[in-house]
């Protein structure tokens, strides 16, 4: 099955040449790996949090974002997540991609240069236009909502 694509503008900051461009681990990964683009290694104490650049500036097409999402093994492995998650990169933003780290492990993080520190996934997006309404329509759920559901 042939997979839809888009085409994405990419700038890459000055020195970060040596760094790859955000790429699929694997045939049908939903996600871009996103490197860091630290100069040096910068560590993350327990319970702190970190701006991390990627070294890359991106102009999406209208009707498109980009969400950076943490990496599983990070957070399961070090406790290392995104607050943010999932943070959107919006089509008219032209600033570098940088990624907020936060360390809920025990230990400090050391970030290196090359990194993969988050992914990237491309989204369509659908503008809403809000209709104002004295009555929503009934549906089987209603009102239920913050654990109506139940845990089994």
């Amino acid at each position: 099955m042939e997979q839809d694509s888009v085409d994405i503008l990419v700038r890459v900051e000055p020195g970060c040449e040596d760094l790859p461009l955000p790429q699929y681990q694997s045939e049908l990964a939903a996600g871009m790996d996103l490197c860091a683009a630290v100069a040096e290694p910068m560590v993350i104490p327990p319970g702190e949090r970190a701006l991390i650049p990627t070294g890359i500036y991106i102009a999406l097409p209208p009707g498109f974002e980009a969400q950076v999402r943490p990496r599983s093994g990070l957070a399961l492995q070090h406790g290392i997540i995104i607050p943010n998650s999932p943070g959107t990169v919006d089509p008219d933003y032209r600033g570098m991609v940088k990624v907020i780290l936060m360390n809920l492990g025990r230990e400090p993080f050391v970030v290196r240069r090359g990194d993969r520190i988050a992914q990237l996934v491309i989204s369509r997006v659908i503008r809403a236009r809000w209709q104002r309404a004295d009555v929503l329509p009934q549906s089987a759920r209603d009102a239920g909502g913050f654990g109506s559901t139940g845990l089994n």
